[in-house]
């Protein structure tokens, strides 16, 4: 489960903001793009930190909120603990796994590692969809969700 202060690679991610003034604002922006499901959701910045509040339907919703506010260049962490989570996760919920993506990783790689059969990394996509846009794209630093096989 995911704690309620996740780091980042602070140098690292998409830059979306040049001041702190407007880093919130658009971090809310960003999230709010492809929300994953925490409605309300209010965003602070503060020197690299993100602090998160809302209401998100499911732990899965909360966790893919956070990856996004911390996948962007001048976030160090995410502070969820003011995320409410609506819907308890459920008692067979196998617990996800996370992976900071180094310097020549791919997907089909990481799905090989942590699957052990690199073509299982669709996977890995899907449950990363509003973290990763493409998935010939991802970057060293970034930080992403390993689902369990289904």
């Amino acid at each position: 489960m995911l704690g309620s202060l996740f780091d980042f690679a602070k140098d690292m991610g998409k830059k979306i903001f040049t001041t702190d003034a407007e880093a919130g604002m658009n971090i809310l922006k960003h999230i709010e793009a492809n929300n994953p499901g925490v409605m309300p959701i209010n965003v602070n910045f503060d020197d690299g930190v993100v602090t998160l509040s809302g209401v998100a339907k499911t732990l899965e919703a909360k966790e893919k909120a956070v990856l996004m506010a911390g996948n962007i260049a001048g976030v160090e962490t995410v502070n969820a603990d003011a995320v409410e989570v609506t819907e308890p996760p459920a008692a067979s919920a196998p617990e996800v796994q996370y992976y900071t993506i180094e310097k020549g990783d791919t997907l089909y790689a990481v799905a090989k590692e942590f699957y052990g059969d690199g073509m299982k990394y669709p996977q890995i996509f899907e449950a990363n969809r509003e973290v990763i846009e493409d998935a010939d794209k991802i970057y060293p630093g970034q930080k992403i969700r390993i689902p369990a096989l289904s």
